[in-house]
């Protein structure tokens, strides 16, 4: 996956990174030892309404003056540097200036705003960009939005927790940014503009294929010193097994590359002698292909051939996504750089670069952590001469270059709090709105862990309105799994998704909660579906009702009750207006008699009122629906056309 401790709108450092593993993240606002959390930044978004905080770091014993506009605050720095001051609360607007002095030394932010603050947090499908996403163009080209910001927290973890953030900046929504925000959030940004009329700040911090518990702090996981302590001689445990797995592999770990030597990319040469590498599948990450653990910088060749008439006439190559970051040449010619696990490559080769018959591509791969290489997908792996596109998914040579041995990255964030405690705990200070979340994919593996996932989850939403400033309940807004896999042939007696969607749902037995039912957008084998814009819009209009006070309608149908008469199975139901069968009904409701074993069934609506029946069960005892990892379909509706939850009524 990403960089962990890097800063850039990308959630990646492009070319330092690229060039140098593991270099420093940015700095935050400081000059002469006075320094201000990285969420100070020009352009960021304050919470309205709220008393706000301003805090940072000075030599002990330094008078601090802050100035917000024309309002004066003065403290003095304590024995540990710290130093905080309080502003009464602003309505929303702006810019507004903000302005510390102490020692000498001063720092400006320009451009603030005052809003609402929303935090965005979960795992890969929070964190999927705009620019990867359904619609995604469209959406950027019309996304020029001053009042809308992001505010991305680079991928970082700490085994204590962290004073600052890695990195990161604010940025606004516009065609040059509104790509590398998260698409869940951007399109809950845009309603939440559009209905309330204020600026809108998004927080975003997550972390693909992170579970639960590396999001939840140490005392909110109730580990004592002995439980925490083995926590970390496991991980410590790690690095010595994965570094053996490599050098078995390919021998020596090289720490620096031998394949850019001052700039020049050696292994970029389209001469270049490619004995002794390995033959590797693209698209793939490299875990996948033997290189489990690998973090560095690893090189991919391939050619493909021209006529003369398709090199005068130059040619697009398409690479799909690469983890993290890439610089790609053609025939020794650099043909592009981009940063970020999951933005899309696609490169014009010019007709100077080219040459009639073979044509030689060498990519450089730069990975932080977790998986790497270029992962596609097939079907955006091609080369697009002027006589069509040709795929290049296949085949391709590869070579390690470089080692940047860390703690494992496949494993780093699964690590109980070790992302609270750099991605959340440097957060709490600031004042927010609310949190939007979309996880729970790491932690369906299995139906152990998935109903596990109702006390963790709620138990980490309590953690962070313990600690967060003003967050005693504090909104919390997530996504109920979508579907995903494939479809069942017989109604299944368990399931790690669905079991997951239960645990989910338990959650909202807390105050100031709310779920979008994401049931109907998956898409068959993709853990990623690409239409993000309805489930930001319905976190959107979720948040119109929990945290606006509005009178809207945010849900699909609920379960409320039911009864069994004359072999019948009657559910009432709540967001129940104009409930409807809209469209095909089958596999999708089942039930099951005494003796717990489960056939489809049918259904109908009537008075308002569900009946379902099967005459292969003549006196059932349960009904469910939906309750599979992937439904069939997804036709129980309200008049406002959200899907109903998915349900059941036993235990079993």
């Amino acid at each position: 996956m990403l960089p962990r401790c890097s800063g850039g709108r990308a959630r990646a450092s492009a070319l330092a990174l690229l060039l140098a593993l593991g270099a420093a993240p940015v700095a935050a606002q400081r000059a002469d030892g006075l320094r201000l959390p990285r969420l100070f930044q020009d352009g960021m978004v304050l919470q309205r309404g709220a008393r706000i905080p301003v805090w940072g770091w000075a030599p002990p014993g330094t008078a601090v003056t802050v100035a917000l506009d024309a309002r004066t605050e003065r403290t003095v720095a304590g024995a540990d540097g710290g130093w905080e001051v309080r502003f009464p609360g602003l309505p929303p607007g702006g810019p507004h200036t903000l302005a510390v002095e102490g020692g000498g030394a001063r720092v400006a932010v320009a451009d603030v705003l005052v809003g609402d603050v929303w935090v965005a947090s979960g795992q890969s499908n929070m964190e999927w960009p705009l620019a990867m996403a359904t619609g995604g163009a469209q959406a950027i080209a019309a996304a020029n939005d001053p009042m809308l910001r992001e505010f991305a927290v680079p991928h970082s973890y700490a085994a204590d927790p962290a004073e600052d953030l890695a990195g990161g900046s604010w940025a606004r929504s516009d065609s040059a940014h509104a790509g590398t925000f998260s698409a869940v959030a951007w399109f809950f940004a845009r309603q939440v503009r559009a209905t309330q009329r204020v600026p809108v700040g998004i927080i975003h911090t997550s972390w693909g294929g992170a579970n639960v518990e590396s999001w939840t702090s140490r005392p909110g996981l109730g580990m004592d010193d002995a439980a925490w302590a083995a926590v970390l001689q496991r991980e410590r445990g790690r690095e010595a097994a994965v570094r053996d797995t490599l050098t078995r592999k390919i021998g020596a770990l090289p720490e620096q590359d031998a394949g850019l030597v001052d700039g020049r990319a050696v292994w970029a040469d389209p001469a270049l002698d490619e004995g002794g590498w390995t033959e590797l599948r693209v698209p793939g990450t490299w875990e996948d292909a033997g290189f489990g653990g690998l973090d560095g910088v690893a090189w991919y060749r391939t050619a493909f051939t021209l006529t003369a008439e398709e090199a005068r006439a130059g040619v697009r190559l398409s690479l799909g996504a690469i983890d993290d970051d890439d610089l790609t040449w053609i025939n020794g010619v650099e043909a592009g750089r981009t940063s970020g696990y999951n933005v899309a490559r696609t490169y014009t080769l010019p007709a100077t670069a080219l040459r009639a018959g073979r044509n030689v591509i060498a990519i450089r791969v730069a990975d932080g952590g977790g998986g790497g290489g270029i992962t596609g997908p097939a079907d955006r792996v091609w080369v697009e001469t002027s006589a069509g596109r040709r795929p290049l998914a296949g085949t391709w040579k590869f070579r390690v270059g470089e080692v940047s041995f860390r703690e494992d990255g496949q494993r780093i964030n699964k690590v109980p709090s070790y992302l609270y405690n750099r991605m959340i705990h440097p957060l709490l200070r600031y004042p927010v709105r609310g949190v939007i979340w979309y996880q729970g994919e790491s932690n369906a593996n299995n139906d152990e862990q998935a109903r596990a996932y109702a006390g963790l989850f709620a138990g980490m939403i309590r953690d962070w309105r313990g600690r967060w400033t003003g967050g005693r309940e504090m909104p919390f807004l997530w996504v109920q799994l979508p579907n995903y896999g494939a479809v069942d042939s017989v109604p299944p007696a368990t399931g790690g998704w669905a079991l997951l969607r239960e645990s989910q749902t338990a959650a909202l037995a807390l105050p100031a909660t709310g779920q979008v039912v994401a049931i109907d957008l998956g898409e068959a084998g993709e853990l990623h579906p690409r239409d993000k814009r309805p489930v930001g819009e319905r976190l959107a209009a979720v948040a119109r009702r929990v945290v606006y006070g509005e009178r809207v309608e945010d849900s699909g149908p609920t379960y409320r009750r039911h009864e069994v008469r004359d072999g019948r199975v009657t559910v009432e139901m709540d967001h129940a207006a104009g409930l409807a069968l809209r469209g095909a009904a089958d596999r999708v409701f089942a039930v099951a008699g005494a003796d717990r074993r489960w056939v489809w069934a049918r259904a109908e609506v009537r008075d308002g009122r569900l009946v379902v029946w099967s005459p292969e069960v003549p006196n059932p005892v349960a009904v469910r629906y939906a309750w599979s990892n992937s439904p069939a379909s997804t036709p129980l509706r309200n008049a406002a056309g959200f899907p109903a939850r998915p349900f059941r009524t036993d235990a079993w």
